[in-house]
């Protein structure tokens, strides 16, 4: 029996190459989505399994409309995996740097890389496209000539493109968060020790350091926050923070606290932390009936 999962890109993508790592031993019956918003939708109407999308970047940063998408879909995080990053510049055999009149790529690559884009400007156009794969793949079916992509060097070999440029991007050490989204799982309390909240305050003064306490006060490691503004509400802003916790049932209680102290809180997942990209044990557990 093959997974379904739904990725935003096509074959050979980076989302593509982290559903592979994700669950290496099993049959993936791939869902590509043109859009972020699509892979939350495949999801909401049963068309798929999971969806893995990309969260944040060592070097771009959050993918914060991700974390709104999560949440205004009623998704939840089930699980997560860490995918070492390297860009590669891309064109039809023949074509040299001097030959580029346009660089296209997905628009958190082509932030990846922006110190090595900056001496191919003002002469070559950056030009964002759907992403990193598929900008290479239209190249090579409309034979682009003077046009390049960034993308990961298995794009080159899939669409048979000549590689400008290797390991482009601006840190070497380039890392990019996947997760993978699903309907709400049961998964046993001893796996788990991470979770991604969010929280809006109130206009008090110390709101924000008294949440900061209590998470301190109980032992729960607060990892990453950050800030989303409000859509309608100017100046006031939800927070997305990442937790990780030792103890199922003291977290537990911590929300209740929690809930009472914030204006509002949802729990966007609760899941085991994955900093060794260890395969996925979700495979083993889906079943419609546990959705």
């Amino acid at each position: 029996m093959s997974l379904k999962i739904a990725i935003q890109g096509i074959e050979s993508s980076f989302h593509h190459l982290a559903a592979q790592q994700l669950f290496p031993k099993e049959k993936i019956d791939l869902v590509p989505c043109p859009s972020f918003e699509t892979v939350a939708e495949s999801i909401t109407s049963i068309n798929v399994d999971f969806g893995v999308i990309a969260i944040e970047n060592t070097i771009a940063g959050s993918i914060l409309p991700n974390y709104e998408l999560i949440d205004s879909s009623n998704l939840k995080i089930l699980d997560e995996t860490f995918l070492t990053i390297n860009m590669y510049l891309m064109a039809l055999e023949g074509d040299t740097l001097h030959d580029l009149n346009e660089v296209h790529s997905h628009p958190v690559a082509l932030q990846q890389c922006k110190e090595y884009l900056k001496r191919l400007q003002p002469h070559c156009k950056i030009i964002e496209g759907k992403d990193t794969a598929s900008e290479a793949r239209r190249i090579k079916e409309n034979n682009l000539r003077g046009v390049a992509a960034i993308a990961g060097k298995q794009v080159a070999d899939k669409f048979g493109l000549k590689i400008l440029g290797k390991n482009i991007q601006t840190i070497k050490n380039n890392k990019t968060r996947f997760v993978v989204i699903g309907r709400s799982m049961t998964v046993a309390n001893e796996e788990l020790n991470k979770a991604t909240l969010k929280f809006q305050l109130d206009h008090n003064i110390g709101s924000l350091a008294n949440i900061l306490q209590l998470l301190s006060t109980f032992d729960i490691n607060l990892t990453k926050i950050q800030s989303f503004p409000i859509e309608g509400k100017p100046w006031q802003y939800s927070f997305y923070i990442d937790v990780l916790f030792k103890n199922s049932a003291l977290f537990e209680e911590v929300t209740t606290i929690l809930k009472k102290a914030v204006s509002q809180l949802r729990i966007l997942g609760i899941y085991k932390q994955n900093l060794e990209n260890a395969p996925s044990r979700l495979a083993l557990k889906t079943s419609y009936g546990e959705y």
